[in-house]
């Protein structure tokens, strides 16, 4: 089974990009953040035409929004609501006897200080929630958890460890909420089973930058974890860095993890 978990940032304005990924990497399964369309204006066509017969979506008008897209079936589809908001950010389903997680952590805005920053505040609170209801989860469940988490944990994941540590995104407050959520169920960060933690990777880019390529000021901010039952199961993991160059890009890139039937 190949998962594929993709940031799109409007799923109306990447629909070609989600095309090429289709026909050069034929994923069975898609996770999308940031579909930015509330439900009855999903292009549901034409990820049908891809070949995406199953769809889970759970949107809002011009931000946020999550969506399962799949070419096996979808069972047991449902969402959860974080901190008392209903903006749209997590997305369950069961395919093939896993359980999907489509999940988009907050950004945070811009200043690391929840006193000061609601965004902030907000952000550690919904991974504070999201911790504990994993915590009570089976963790022999076979599951899997995708998408723009909106922390890079590692030293490496980040262009500048030093510099970062003060940024939203890194700092050490953030990387430690998501190491507890990753403890919450035992989950194993796939992509780094395959690529060494010591190599630098990264799967977002600021828009900001003149050159994204040769600034390269990137961060790792989109994760694929599983569950301990998948984790002999994991067959490769891969980034596809390309895609940001692709036109019109999203800020966001690709990760794809292939896992190995039973």
């Amino acid at each position: 089974m190949r998962l594929v978990t993709w940031n799109v940032n409007s799923i109306r304005l990447r629909l070609d990009g989600l095309r090429r990924i289709n026909e050069e990497w034929r994923p069975d399964l898609v996770c999308l953040q940031e579909t930015k369309v509330a439900d009855p204006l999903f292009p549901r066509e034409a990820l049908a035409e891809m070949g995406f017969a199953h769809l889970a979506v759970l949107g809002q008008k011009g931000y946020n929004g999550v969506a399962i897209a799949s070419r096996l079936p979808l069972d047991d589809v449902h969402s959860r609501s974080w901190c008392g908001r209903d903006d749209c950010r997590h997305l369950i389903a069961t395919v093939g006897g896993i359980d999907v997680h489509c999940l988009y952590v907050p950004a945070g805005g811009d200043l690391p200080d929840p006193e000061v920053n609601d965004k902030f505040a907000h952000k550690l609170a919904f991974l504070e929630e999201v911790t504990a209801w994993f915590a009570t989860v089976d963790p022999a469940r076979p599951m899997v958890l995708m998408g723009d988490l909106n922390v890079a944990p590692l030293e490496t994941d980040v262009w500048s460890h030093k510099q970062m540590l003060k940024v939203v995104s890194h700092t050490p407050v953030e990387t430690g909420r998501l190491a507890a959520l990753q403890a919450s169920a035992g989950w194993i960060d796939a992509v780094r089973q395959f690529i060494p933690p010591e190599e630098r990777l990264y799967t977002w880019w600021s828009y900001r930058a003149a050159d994204w390529q040769a600034s390269n000021r990137g961060r790792r901010l989109d994760h694929v974890w599983v569950s301990r039952p998948l984790a002999p199961r994991l067959a490769s993991a891969q980034v596809v860095r390309q895609t940001r160059g692709w036109q019109p890009p999203s800020d966001h890139v690709p990760v794809i993890v292939d896992i190995r039937p039973i």
